[in-house]
């Protein structure tokens, strides 16, 4: 897994599903920085407004994102929390830590079939002895950029017990 600064790239880094698909990760105070985006029915509403001010906080620390890795915690169908990792605590950023042991699963297609990925997702998990206890979910590309890279990658990462 690699870092990548925001200045590595206009938009979204090309994702390398490899290390992420059937895999264990473990963090240990993963650095991360938290904001939130309205969304209508889990839809997203305001989020290039929300990565914009992150990134503006991100420039001005000349923070790196290692794996250019952005959690996405759908609260409800109203919010969505969004966690993007740092190499840095950033000054006027919610700064927050993960912790934990995590399975990653990753696929590929169209949004709308998130819910069929978690449900696979959790049968794969539970098939190798684990329970998800909370579940995040890593939208790899920007909508145009999965059209320009011709995939849509999005990996499921959930809490492990």
């Amino acid at each position: 897994m690699t870092t990548t600064s925001q200045s590595d790239s206009t938009c979204c880094p090309v994702f390398d599903p490899i290390p992420w698909d059937d895999r264990i990760v473990k963090w240990e105070n993963k650095k991360f920085i938290k904001d939130k985006v309205c969304t209508l029915f889990y839809m997203p509403i305001n989020f290039g407004k929300v990565m914009k001010r992150i990134f503006d906080l991100f420039s001005k620390a000349s923070a790196d994102v290692p794996d250019y890795l952005c959690l996405s915690d759908h609260t409800s169908r109203w919010n969505m929390d969004i966690y993007l990792a740092t190499d840095r605590e950033i000054s006027g950023a919610q700064n927050t830590t993960i912790s934990g042991k995590f399975y990653c699963k990753v696929y590929e297609g169209s949004f709308k079939d998130t819910g069929k990925w978690c449900d696979d997702s959790k049968t794969i998990a539970q098939q190798k002895g684990y329970t998800i206890k909370k579940w995040y979910m890593w939208y790899t590309t920007c909508p145009k950029c999965a059209k320009k890279y011709g995939k849509n990658y999005v990996v499921i990462i959930g809490q492990v017990e």
